[in-house]
């Protein structure tokens, strides 16, 4: 669970009105909800969010609400930030316990890209899927999970079998062993194979050439001997 602790006060005013004063004040409105109880609007302060998102570690984490010193558990499951300043406008909080099971996105890192042999003679790493869906304990939200592509050859993957997942922690797809990343070839180990192609071509289509030639030739040969016969 994320150390993030945020400073809330109770909003006496709800709707547009009272999150425009919050905002007015140098607040960033919120709204607290789930864990079968009613939703309370809130109000926080616009340095601990803005402290909270740059740790990288506010937005699909468990973090701890402080209400004049009694301290609440919820998961952030939303923000909304301002169109132009990219300033935190609204942030939507989820009450939860440690051991809550839920549905996060969990980004995808990828490691040993120095001893993939595929990787290292010009292939390219095509991403099907930065990040993965999963269920796990709120308490237990992995950072990332790591895809090992050591000792992998061009035209080799890597799927969701392959990742080490934490304890509890499992993909919301069960039906199939989807794929997370594929080795492939670059475009410049193509284009490098399709000169031999094409010197094949031309090799062809010279000897069609030379043949060509040698017909007119001959055909050129026999009606200059007609034409002498003829005189």
């Amino acid at each position: 669970m994320s150390d993030i602790v945020l400073s809330v006060e109770v909003r006496e005013r709800t709707g547009k009105g009272g999150a425009r004063e919050s905002r007015r004040n140098g607040e960033v409105p919120g709204v607290l909800y789930g864990g079968g109880k009613d939703p309370v609007a809130i109000s926080l302060k616009s340095n601990e969010v803005v402290r909270a998102l740059n740790s990288g570690r506010f937005l699909a984490n468990m973090v701890k609400l402080d209400h004049n010193g009694e301290k609440q558990s919820v998961l952030t499951r939303d923000v909304q930030f301002h169109p132009v300043r990219d300033e935190p406008m609204h942030v939507d909080f989820y009450r939860v316990e440690a051991d809550t099971i839920i549905t996060v996105e969990v980004p995808v890192h990828v490691i040993n890209e120095e001893e993939s042999p595929g990787l290292k003679i010009g292939g390219v790493m095509n991403m099907v899927r930065h990040s993965v869906e999963v269920d796990c304990p709120a308490g237990s939200i992995p950072e990332y999970l790591e895809a090992d592509v050591a000792g992998l050859e061009i035209g080799d993957s890597v799927h969701i079998s392959s990742i080490n997942l934490p304890e509890k922690v499992t993909p919301t797809i069960t039906d199939r062993d989807f794929t997370i990343l594929t080795i492939q070839g670059s475009r410049a180990l193509v284009e490098e194979e399709e000169p031999a192609e094409e010197e094949i071509e031309t090799e062809v289509i010279a000897q069609k050439g030379e043949e060509g030639e040698e017909a007119e030739g001959e055909e050129g040969g026999e009606e200059g001997e007609e034409g002498e016969k003829s005189e």
